[in-house]
């Protein structure tokens, strides 16, 4: 190296020296400005998975929330449509000694069964306003859903349908609370 190369040499880091003095964080900068950058990617990186794990337990917190609250509406909404279920099937036997009562009652005439009458309606439209109400024996097909064989009588023209009804079965919002008895053909 020549002496001219040597001054040469001397006056760039004398500059850059000067520079640094003036500017300590530009030599920083360039000494290490794509580790910064990696490590600015890596925190954003970082950031995103942590907002994207955040918002899918908040998803699924309030998912749960949701089926919790439409679960337990449910069950309340239950509990109150057969809350008086106890209450009924006491009644239910009531009913049925209203219901006898009625048949002796259309022999007669006059005052005395028109007041039984008007009880009997009064108390049957009273129970169906509160849910209850009388199984339709439909096409007269047995159902063990729905009823409950006593006893089978041979009648080969009528096997699997009902012969007779012994006591008949109710519903209270659409929930058998009594299975009607039955004599099936068989």
């Amino acid at each position: 190296m020549s002496m001219d190369q040597k001054e040469e040499k001397i006056g760039e880091e004398a500059k850059t020296t000067e520079n640094a003095s003036k500017n300590p964080e530009s030599i920083e900068n360039q000494n290490s400005e794509k580790p910064e950058t990696d490590v600015a990617v890596e925190d954003i990186k970082k950031l995103k998975d942590e907002l994207a794990e955040a918002k899918d337990k908040y998803l699924r917190l309030y998912a749960e929330f949701e089926n919790h609250r439409r679960r337990t509406a449910k069950e309340r909404l239950d509990l109150i449509q057969t809350a008086n279920e106890q209450l009924m099937k006491a009644l239910l036997q009531v009913s049925d000694d209203f219901d006898r009562a009625e048949k002796s009652f259309k022999d007669l005439a006059g005052k005395e069964a028109e007041g039984f009458f008007l009880i009997l309606n009064k108390f049957k439209k009273t129970l169906e306003q509160n849910g209850l109400k009388a199984m339709d024996m439909g096409d007269g097909s047995f159902d063990a859903d729905l009823h409950e064989a006593i006893t089978q009588v041979p009648a080969p023209d009528r096997i699997g349908k009902i012969i007779d009804v012994v006591e008949k079965g109710y519903l209270l919002n659409d929930k058998v609370i009594r299975h009607a008895k039955v004599v099936v053909g068989s």
